[in-house]
């Protein structure tokens, strides 16, 4: 099936007031625009329909909070009824088509409510991950300009009370733009104080608020804006329009995950991500699935055997999680004694993304869950998978170190450093032939030139991901590291993500990361972090000569790999992507700030320390 008529079949799957006669609009590359005059709603796509068609009465949406000891569970009528009146409560607010309410809220249902609310009346969400400090979440305010922001007087954490209000005045103090109103969810861990005239209890304004029905909305016309760390420091605001966002998501719960309605479906992330907004929120209740949405860890909420628990709770099909949520569990619980105590058997698949999955942890969680363990490569950018084991169409054998082939609609291509195809196998950089598919996002917040600019000016006729990697002969696609991330060593370019594998051949390394480090002779040189796990016998010393030694007899002596130190822990974002960059610049003593995404700061002290032992930053 080509690409015209895979999107144009899905198109006829989701409900539409003006169905779209033109598939495509190309006439303003790299701004392509799918079912340019289709009109539609992605809340009645997510909710009406389904009590429409008489599933008023199945569950919708989860919650399971270990950190609160709450869960709830809405039925598609309620979450509805719920999400009308929201609309209504912003709609008392003045709010309209096309403006902007920003969400600043842990995981909590009022969260989901919220970001469905505005789809149905046209408002633009944009989500901020709750507990972004103030400045951070200032230059959203400012980028963004909502009108309304809906957050909460703090989150949960399995350790400590964590106060948003404070963080969410001071970001208002901090913003040029003032938003008329704050709509706060008074939580009983932690009640805020309310500035009168701007801020308004949640439950009051609900109590008070009438339903309000979908208003149509253009296809092409934004759902919202999600914001992305960018090179320069000022955030990315991703937009996704509407109607692709529907069409993609819906066809990918079938065709990749292959869960269908009725389903339970849970992706283990934050609503703050994009994994939250595409397989959180929207595509599982486009597919009449019921979604998950925890409030907990991995791991400490309260034990390594909480995603077992939840699989168990709720008969959890599908699980989509990040590898390092993987390697965590696997850290403090390498033999699966936790997962022993619950029954994993609803469980007929894991997908992991968000960081390349190295081939030990998914050996791991194949011998361990004895399910399909699918890695699959996808972006804030593209909102859904860009390379995937299709399960719903034809699954493909598994291959180890590579998250498939590429989904169809994506025209995936390796380009060498002079921007011609890349041999097969050749690393280089990984690039998709414009246009991309449907629900891929369209341009950036305010800022069309960066939108040229960052991703379609380096290969004309191309997106470039920013990611590194080949592909072989069987058109598997190995997506390697960031493109910064492929080191110079004395002329020879090798991949990070190569050394990595190497180095967790080794069954006590649980975890690593490899940087590549200034060198007066070699240009770069590679330097490696090892995290040991609970079990491990062997002395850090021992452990960082056998990481020499592995890296010697696998790749040679080309590597140069002679440095590496073993840590506690490994500095990452809170969606779990391990802050390689950040590390690299401390070990060569270049200015660096610290990262808004950060889960603990802690951590990149921890590291300062171990580099400083190394000697480094070298003078």
């Amino acid at each position: 099936m080509d690409n015209a008529a895979i999107w144009r079949a899905a198109a006829k799957d989701i409900f539409w007031y003006q169905a779209p006669t033109q598939l495509l609009d190309d006439s303003r590359p790299p701004s392509y625009r799918w079912f340019p005059d289709g009109v539609t709603n992605a809340c009645y796509n997510a909710l009406d329909i389904h009590v429409e068609q008489g599933r008023g009465t199945q569950t919708a949406l989860i919650y399971d909070s270990p950190v609160t000891t709450t869960t709830r569970q809405y039925t598609y009528a309620e979450l509805l009824a719920k999400v009308s009146q929201c609309a209504g409560l912003l709609v008392n607010l003045g709010i309209q088509k096309g403006d902007r309410v920003l969400i600043y809220m842990p995981m909590v249902p009022e969260a989901v409510i919220g970001m469905l609310a505005c789809a149905r009346i046209g408002a633009v969400h944009a989500v901020v991950f709750g507990g972004f400090a103030s400045n951070e979440l200032a230059a959203r305010i400012d980028d963004a300009q909502p009108a309304v922001i809906l957050s909460a007087s703090c989150g949960v954490e399995p350790a400590r009370i964590v106060p948003y209000k404070p963080l969410l005045d001071g970001a208002i103090e901090l913003a040029a733009h003032a938003p008329a109103h704050c709509v706060i969810l008074q939580r009983p861990q932690l009640p805020a104080n309310l500035v009168p005239g701007r801020d308004l209890d949640w439950q009051g304004a609900m109590s008070t608020a009438v339903a309000v029905p979908c208003e149509p909305i253009n296809a092409n016309d934004p759902l919202y804006i999600l914001y992305t760390s960018g090179t320069t420091g000022q955030p990315k605001g991703v937009v996704r329009d509407t109607g692709g966002g529907i069409v993609a998501l819906k066809w990918s719960m079938a065709n990749i995950y292959n869960v269908k309605t009725g389903d339970v479906y849970w992706a283990a992330s934050d609503v703050g991500w994009v994994v939250g907004h595409s397989y959180i929120v929207y595509g599982p209740l486009f597919a009449g699935c019921a979604t998950v949405l925890f409030e907990g860890k991995p791991v400490g909420t309260p034990d390594p055997g909480a995603f077992w628990r939840v699989i168990e709770a709720h008969d959890v099909k599908v699980l989509f999680a990040a590898p390092t949520a993987l390697r965590a569990i696997k850290k403090e619980d390498p033999d699966c004694d936790y997962m022993g105590q619950y029954s994993v058997a609803p469980l007929q698949a894991l997908f992991l993304a968000g960081e390349r999955c190295d081939p030990s942890t998914l050996a791991w969680a194949q011998a361990n869950l004895a399910v399909p363990v699918i890695d699959h490569w996808w972006q804030t950018e593209t909102g859904w998978p860009i390379c995937a084991n299709c399960l719903g169409l034809q699954a493909m054998p598994v291959v180890p170190g590579s998250p498939g082939r590429a989904v169809p609609g994506y025209d995936v291509q390796v380009l060498d450093s002079t921007g011609n195809t890349a041999q097969t196998e050749e690393v280089g950089a990984l690039v998709i032939r414009n246009p991309l598919p449907p629900g891929t996002f369209t341009t950036l917040w305010n800022a069309p030139e960066r939108f040229e600019a960052s991703y379609f000016s380096r290969y004309p006729g191309y997106y470039e991901t920013g990611d590194a990697g080949y592909i072989d002969e069987n058109g598997y696609v190995f997506v390697m590291s960031r493109t910064d991330d492929v080191i110079n060593v004395a002329g020879h370019r090798l991949s990070t993500g190569v050394m990595e594998d190497v180095l967790l051949l080794d069954e006590e390394v649980v975890e690593c990361a490899v940087v590549g480090v200034a060198d007066a002779l070699k240009g770069q040189v590679p330097l490696g972090f090892l995290v040991l796990n609970s079990a491990a016998t062997a002395r850090p010393d021992q452990a960082v000569s056998r990481a020499i030694a592995h890296m010697r007899n696998t790749l040679g002596p080309v590597a140069a790999f002679r440095q590496c130190t073993v840590v506690q822990r490994l500095p990452k974002t809170r969606s779990g992507k391990i802050l390689r960059s950040t590390m690299r610049q401390i070990a060569d003593g270049e200015p660096w700030n610290m990262p808004a995404t950060i889960d603990d700061p802690d951590t990149l002290q921890e590291i300062a320390i171990a580099l400083a032992r190394l000697g480094y930053p070298r003078t």
